[in-house]
């Protein structure tokens, strides 16, 4: 059974949103932007040497900036494989961006569900 390993939160104002997640929840927000990623990760719970949640069932996530891919927030899911899960997705859904690389870390892929909601997908590198 595949699970629910990540989540992101599209923003019109990132800046705003991370003032607003941190002071609300005490999450710990890391700005991506000076590494070359337009991106803020979320930590809910400290991580790991591999990055994982310390917490049984706690997830991290991240921000970006709202797209028409990323209407509103994404729910990533943990697959042994990407291309297998386009396959079988694409008896019902759709593909909204395909699998890209992150060095070092995975790929990940979005893709629209039976009913038009923008899903997320992560394949962990081996």
């Amino acid at each position: 059974m595949d699970k629910v390993v990540h989540f992101e939160i599209p923003t019109d104002d990132v800046a705003r949103a991370s003032q607003f997640y941190r002071s609300i929840f005490g999450w710990d927000l890391q700005d991506m932007s000076g590494q070359g990623m337009d991106y803020t990760i979320v930590m809910t719970v400290p991580v790991d040497d591999q990055q994982l949640p310390t917490e049984r069932g706690a997830i991290n996530g991240g921000m970006m900036k709202r797209s028409d891919d990323t209407p509103s927030p994404v729910i990533t899911i943990e697959v042994a494989s990407i291309d297998d899960a386009i396959k079988r997705i694409e008896g019902g859904g759709s593909v909204v961006h395909p699998r890209q690389e992150i060095p070092g870390m995975g790929a990940f892929a979005y893709f629209k569900d039976s009913e038009g909601n923008t899903m997320g997908l992560w394949e962990s590198a081996r």
